[in-house]
């Protein structure tokens, strides 16, 4: 088996890297990384040369996302499962709105790029490695607060719209997918609250039996796309193997 990490240098990202490598099944393992690999990324590769590669990626420019694919396919001839783990929530000056006179259009669109666009821009350049007679999958850490369905509390205009873009734009690749490469099944995932980066700063009310480590979202989510089934593609999937609403 042959696995692609969008955004594996910390986080939930680099916790699939973890788990995966001890993973028989998984032959090789390409994990990607925005401007430097971390120190534990970078130990896993040298404890793991054979099997897991390295490689810089920028999710936000096309061009570099096209360049690294090429890169990628003289590594493996083909994919079996992709993992979009690429997440913004807060940087900087960039923190969630919680009323609309927060709102600024620059923040808006650093969510879209990098929660949504980036996505959908690695489907449409990795569909020659998945066009193949395996099982594979592409799954995305999409979020529940993304759910237009699920959301009574508002607030987080800009994460809660780029979640739900990342929603509708792979659920629009998986009808393509349905015909270009039907052994994809393409997916979303909401991991539940995690102890990461990401959420450090929204913590403080979250129960403690409803914050995981990354090893317990990882495996959970693992568990959810083991189990996946040809019919599921298109679907939004919480860490329980729930189905979330649109």
């Amino acid at each position: 088996m042959n696995v692609l990490i969008i955004g594996g240098n910390r986080g939930i990202g680099l916790g699939f890297v973890r788990k995966l490598l001890d993973d028989r099944r998984v032959q090789s393992l390409v994990a990607t990384y925005r401007q430097s690999p971390s120190t534990e990324l970078a130990e896993l590769a040298d404890r793991h040369v054979d099997r897991l590669h390295l490689i810089q990626m920028d999710v936000t420019d096309e061009m570099q996302i096209a360049a690294r694919v090429a890169e990628i396919q003289p590594l493996v001839d083909r994919l079996h499962l992709v993992i979009y783990c690429v997440g913004l929530l807060h940087e900087g000056e960039l923190q969630p709105e919680k009323s609309l006179t927060q709102i600024q259009a620059d923040h808006l669109l650093r969510y879209f790029q990098v929660n949504s666009i980036g996505a959908v821009l690695l489907a449409k350049h990795l569909l020659p490695l998945l066009k193949h007679r395996d099982r594979s999958v592409f799954a995305s850490i999409s979020a529940k607060v993304g759910s237009i369905g699920d959301n009574q509390l508002g607030g987080w205009y800009g994460y809660r719209a780029s979640k739900a873009a990342l929603n509708m734009l792979m659920r629009t690749t998986a009808i393509e997918y349905s015909r270009k490469s039907p052994n994809t099944i393409v997916v979303l995932l909401h991991p539940g609250t995690t102890d990461t980066q990401l959420s450090q700063p929204f913590q403080r009310n979250v129960p403690p039996e409803k914050l995981f480590s990354v090893d317990r979202t990882v495996s959970q989510l693992l568990t959810v796309i083991e189990n996946l089934q040809p019919s599921d593609t298109g679907q939004f999937f919480s860490w329980d193997g729930s189905r979330l609403p649109w």
